[in-house]
């Protein structure tokens, strides 16, 4: 007579999970531990985590095949980003990260633009525009949305991933404060989504606390680097007092350098020089460029996640969760580094 399987037996080397072995894993029935992952059923919140943690550590994905006859799913989910800027490396860095999630969750991926809406069972939406009407259509198709930041029009997506821009903003200004800027400069981005207004509204509020005249240009998000280098351009003559300067759009800090030398400024000594978005343009720029790392495969990976368990059940609608961002500090602001780097040459 064969043994039976402990329930907390994990499944065999290179099989995958089963709904089964979940059940086992958590110590409960498969009806129980059906109903906890689709969030069905009157299944106790403490039993519900057990359940969901067991499915994290088996890495259980369901049976696509079985649950399409019973669901009519596609198996497929949407994904629109911005049009304007799609060769940013933001952008790119986002879409690589959906399609790893979603690839690993067994589901594709279809980039969608301003035509038809194919057949899919939900839509991960990245920096979606107040007013913009391919968003607007998007958030009223019927199907559960994932958005990448907060959507600042008045529809409610399914979940959202964001993070914390105000307070990341505000600390790379008191770091260009504590370096000696008294009169930073902001190059934002003329666009209405959640980053950029953040970003704008926080510098506003960070010069008013500080008793510093706001010197904010605009230019459109995705602007060619003679657009940017103009903007910069006609700030430094109109405010030859600004001795920082952040830029918000992705590779405009390092797009402007020309501009900013050509006015006679040097980056690092009399003027301090930062960006909103990291990327490989700030990396290797010279002198390198201070930047704010938004981690965009890791927020591609995310919404995708949390766009799965919210189709799955294992997330309710309306779940919001938080990606961290981090400031890496290079010798563009710091004073010190580029005496040094004079120096040695």
């Amino acid at each position: 007579m064969p043994t039976a399987r402990n329930p907390r037996t994990p499944p065999r080397p290179g099989s995958p999970a089963t709904l089964a072995d979940v059940a086992r894993a958590a110590g409960v029935s498969t009806t129980t531990a059906s109903d906890a992952l689709r969030g069905h059923g009157r299944v106790s919140e403490p039993t519900r985590r057990t359940v969901l943690d067991a499915a994290r550590r088996l890495d259980y994905a369901p049976n696509r095949s079985a649950r399409s006859l019973r669901t009519s799913v596609t198996g497929t989910i949407g994904l629109h980003v911005p049009e304007f800027p799609t060769n940013a490396e933001y952008y790119m860095s986002f879409v690589f990260g959906v399609a790893e999630q979603a690839a690993h969750a067994g589901l594709d991926v279809t980039l969608l633009s301003s035509g038809r809406l194919p057949r899919v069972d939900g839509l991960v939406l990245c920096d979606p525009v107040a007013e913009d009407p391919v968003v607007d259509r998007l958030m009223d198709a019927g199907l559960p949305v994932v958005t990448a930041e907060r959507y600042v029009g008045d529809r409610q997506p399914a979940g959202v991933l964001w993070s914390d821009h105000e307070t990341s903003m505000t600390g790379l200004l008191d770091h260009l404060r504590a370096k000696g800027a008294r009169r930073p400069a902001f190059l934002a981005c003329d666009i209405t989504f959640d980053w950029a207004l953040t970003l704008q509204d926080t510098y506003a509020r960070w010069c008013a606390e500080h008793g510093v005249p706001r010197l904010q240009h605009a230019a459109p998000l995705g602007a060619p680097p003679p657009v940017l280098r103009a903007a910069v351009g006609e700030l430094l003559a109109g405010a030859p007092e600004t001795d920082a300067l952040v830029c918000a759009a992705d590779g405009a800090a390092a797009a402007v350098l020309p501009e900013i030398r050509a006015a006679g400024r040097v980056v690092g000594e009399d003027l301090l020089l930062a960006s909103c978005v990291d990327s490989q343009a700030m990396r290797t720029a010279e002198p390198p460029i201070t930047a704010i790392d938004l981690k965009p495969r890791q927020m591609g990976v995310e919404c995708a996640r949390l766009l799965g368990e919210i189709l799955s059940g294992e997330a309710p609608h309306g779940t919001t969760r938080t990606l961290p961002v981090e400031t890496v500090f290079r010798a563009s602001t710091d004073r010190a580094s580029t005496e040094r780097a004079a120096t040695l040459s």
